[in-house]
């Protein structure tokens, strides 16, 4: 059967990018985005140049208004409130029912709320959106305490932000040094050190009870202190946006069910991004990916897949983060078994690397090192076997290595 509409729910980076795919790879039929915000725009500077206010809103745009009508996209502001697979239809907020051939989910995900006394605090801010952004800069002055429950990325980047406003910021986190399955030991240490060297308070603890009153909040931790906040940010993750799956029959579990392709359980429907969820023929799980260029990769593989085209091939999965002044980057996976190397330079480490018994390199983190990280992707896509103490050496140049 000949697809000649598609309705992609959910304007995020891999609504958007299954929407360009679509038109890049030939599609010329009717191809509409719904989203509750209006235009796609990038979310990763919301924590980091758009809070800060160094980007403004058309800065972060996935697209100027103009690309929309040039390549024959609709974009409607709304929300899905039920989707009919067999029928083709979902239907909107607004009550009106919209058709297509297939429909691609990037419905994304929720801010993960903390499930203690005080915790569905109406007050307590969250960073998903522009308006919850521009609500977060909003507080920031001088002498403001802000509390941020989370030190991932998210928690990180926003506390490097707010310092910007002269904020007195407090992490608060149970790790005690996060990101290090993400980036290594080593590595992660001296990320986390730069929140003091920032003035930025660093606390180990689990939130056990949030209570407001008239000078604010307090955050009662498990270790028995009270942090005092004016602003309380949390941090914690996501949850799948999965609902609308659900009451469509979809199968589901922690995010919509999907193979290689996109597809789930149902021929006319796909998914994307944050809430999808990998389904390997055997039946075994993927964890979710919630990095951007997951986000996009998926979106190309979807518009692919619904064109009936060969999917394409994407390198080891990649991420980025931006604290203080400096650049992380990490690729494949630094988690788990394996021999850890990392480089140093006057003593300082700048780079690691896992590498698997045979030599393989299975992931590779560095600090202002995107020359590095690039070198090391090549090498793990193209399985080079490499010599540890080349990688140990901070004066070799790891694209040698990747020839």
């Amino acid at each position: 059967m000949s697809v000649e509409s598609v309705l992609i729910i959910g304007g995020g980076l891999a609504g958007f990018t299954a929407a360009k795919e679509l038109r890049a790879r030939g599609f010329a039929g009717t191809l509409s985005i719904i989203d509750p915000e209006g235009l796609p725009y990038d979310r990763p500077p919301l924590s980091k140049d758009y809070l800060a206010g160094s980007q403004d809103a058309a800065g972060i745009a996935l697209a100027p208004a103009g690309w929309y009508e040039e390549n024959n996209v609709a974009v409607i502001t709304g929300t899905a409130t039920a989707l009919d697979p067999d029928a083709g239809t979902a239907t909107l907020d607004d009550g009106s029912v919209l058709a297509a051939d297939r429909f691609v989910l990037a419905t994304g995900g929720r801010a993960r709320r903390l499930s203690i006394p005080g915790g569905d605090l109406p007050g307590l801010l969250e960073l998903r959106t522009k308006k919850d952004a521009d609500t977060l800069r909003g507080l920031l002055a001088p002498g403001v305490r802000l509390a941020i429950v989370g030190a991932g990325l998210i928690g990180a980047e926003t506390a490097s932000s707010a310092r910007g406003f002269g904020a007195e910021v407090t992490l608060i986190d149970p790790v005690e040094i996060p990101l290090v399955p993400a980036i290594g030991e080593m590595l992660a240490t001296r990320l986390h050190a730069m929140h003091s060297e920032h003035q930025v308070r660093t606390v180990t603890g689990i939130p056990e009870e949030i209570t407001q009153g008239a000078d604010g909040y307090g955050i009662l931790l498990s270790t028995g202190e009270t942090i005092a906040a004016d602003v309380v940010l949390v941090g914690i993750g996501i949850t799948a946006a999965t609902e609308l799956a659900e009451a469509a029959g979809l199968d589901t579990d922690n995010g919509v069910l999907v193979d290689e392709r996109g597809a789930t359980s149902h021929p006319n429907v796909f998914a994307v991004g944050d809430s999808a969820r990998t389904r390997l023929a055997d039946g075994t799980l993927l964890r979710r990916a919630e990095h951007w260029e997951h986000a996009m990769n998926a979106g190309s593989s979807v518009a692919a897949a619904i064109l009936g085209q060969e999917l394409p091939v994407h390198g080891a999965s990649w991420f980025w983060s931006d604290r203080h002044g400096v650049h992380v980057e990490g690729v494949g996976s630094m988690h788990g078994e394996g021999e850890h190397i990392v480089r140093l330079l006057d003593g300082v480490p700048i780079a690691a690397f896992r590498l698997n018994e045979a030599g393989l390199m299975l992931g590779a983190a560095a600090i202002d090192g995107g020359l590095t990280v690039r070198a090391a992707r090549r090498i793990i896509d193209r399985s080079i076997k490499v010599d540890p103490l080349a990688l140990a050496d901070p004066a070799t140049e790891l694209k040698k290595l990747a020839r």
